[in-house]
């Protein structure tokens, strides 16, 4: 048989051995289940959820254009908007997600999640070593503005043993750490009880310091204390919307509510989020 007599048959096998799947079918092939419908349901990127969550993006994964009535249309948005949720968490359901989808899609209201420019952080779990030990550190990232483009950039870590060495203490065991007004006339010779107790010695300081736990970790990176392994987890805050807080989180399973969902949400007033993006981002906000 000739070579290309011999392809042309191997070609046909496979079409009648694997037909054609239209959009909302299933097919078997060997062990594999593969349903497409689920396939295009799922929010597979973090771009995408930012699409959907927008109206930029249908449901099966095709981009709208701006010019198109179906772009940035908050009648569909009511309709899409519940599928972005986990459906298996009651703290992501009921009245406060029909109460935030009303906010969003309002007569008149233009509300959209913005890539660059808005409140929304990555919280990305990971492992290090140190000190032979596998510990977990926590990596919080935003995007910054980089000449014409954009990158991810630290803001901040938790680890919890930065967090022992700086414990907050009662305030009358503060008080007790001081060095008098008149010290400068004695040259500052009593400094020295500051340096007695080194585990309380940030009581020394002024009255709004706060420890820079990333500073110290770039320290400990820096002597090879800390090596890094892997990301273990990942998801995102977003502080975007006014008066409300939501966490986008990866789901991982079958069925049409998969990928990249709203794992938690809850209503926060503009004025109280300030404390809390302080934890994400505490230096310029």
């Amino acid at each position: 048989m000739k070579p290309f007599n011999h392809l042309l048959c191997c070609l046909l096998a496979l079409l009648i051995a694997f037909p054609l799947i239209g959009k909302g079918q299933s097919s078997t092939i060997g062990d594999f289940d593969f349903d497409e419908s689920s396939f295009y349901a799922m929010t597979k990127q973090m771009s995408q959820f930012f699409s959907r969550f927008n109206q930029e993006e249908d449901q099966f994964g095709k981009k709208i254009h701006p010019s198109a009535p179906e772009y940035h249309n908050n009648s569909l948005r009511k309709n899409v908007l519940p599928l972005l949720f986990d459906a298996d968490n009651p703290r992501t359901g009921g009245k406060l997600r029909d109460m935030f989808i009303e906010d969003l899609t309002h007569e008149n209201q233009e509300i959209f999640m913005r890539f660059q420019g808005g409140k929304w952080y990555a919280e990305a779990e990971a492992s290090f070593d140190y000190q032979g030990k596998t510990v977990s550190v926590v990596l919080f990232l935003m995007i910054e503005k980089e000449g014409l483009g954009s990158k991810w950039v630290l803001t901040n870590v938790y680890f919890p043993t930065f967090n022992k060495l700086f414990p907050e203490g009662e305030m009358a065991e503060r008080e007790k750490h001081f060095l008098h007004p008149m010290s400068h006339e004695l040259d500052f010779m009593n400094i020295h009880k500051a340096f007695k107790q080194p585990e309380v010695i940030e009581y020394y300081a002024y009255k709004d310091y706060k420890p820079d736990f990333l500073t110290l970790f770039f320290y400990e990176v820096k002597l090879g204390r800390l090596r890094f392994k892997q990301i273990n987890h990942l998801k995102f805050h977003i502080f975007q919307i006014r008066n409300w807080y939501f966490e986008v989180s990866y789901f991982n399973r079958k069925g049409m509510n998969s990928g990249w969902l709203i794992s938690n949400l809850m209503y926060i007033e503009e004025a109280d989020k300030i404390p809390i993006l302080k934890f994400y981002q505490p230096r310029g906000l």
